[in-house]
């Protein structure tokens, strides 16, 4: 179990922090850019991101359900119901917003890709505050 935990626990970690880089990082830089720089760099981000963000996120998932199937602490109930929440904000939120970023082209942007953007960071906010919180939570339950 101690193993399982630990893993759980590094996993849960590595996810909040690429959570809290992109949120805090990488999206205040891209508001920095001008317009053609920042959509270029958006469609690469999400053209990489959309395969390391689910390589982490599935055994993160996993490994949590695992260990609360294992101990079911209430930190551990709150850390796993924050990674659904997670979970529901990418897949109903930004996930299908990606998708349409992916194609976008930086010489012939579409006419509201700004309202797209800060539609994307207002659910960001939510979905990288639910994979902190639930790291935190992690935390706590491995602790006590």
């Amino acid at each position: 179990m101690a193993v399982l935990e630990a893993v759980s626990l590094v996993l849960a970690g590595l996810l909040a922090g690429a959570e809290l880089i992109v949120r805090w990082g990488v999206q205040p830089a891209l508001r920095n850019l001008d317009d053609r720089a920042h959509i270029a760099a958006r469609v690469a981000l999400v053209r990489s991101l959309r395969v390391v963000v689910p390589i982490l996120m599935v055994p993160t998932v996993v490994a949590a359900v695992a260990v609360l199937i294992a101990d079911a602490a209430p930190f551990r109930w709150a850390g796993v119901a924050l990674l659904l929440a997670f979970l529901l904000f990418a897949f109903l939120g930004t996930v299908p917003i990606n998708m349409k970023v992916s194609d976008w082209r930086a010489d012939a942007p579409p006419t509201d890709w700004r309202a797209t953007v800060v539609r994307w960071e207002r659910i960001d906010v939510f979905r990288s505050s639910a994979a902190i919180l639930a790291f935190v939570c992690f935390a706590f339950a491995a602790t006590t």
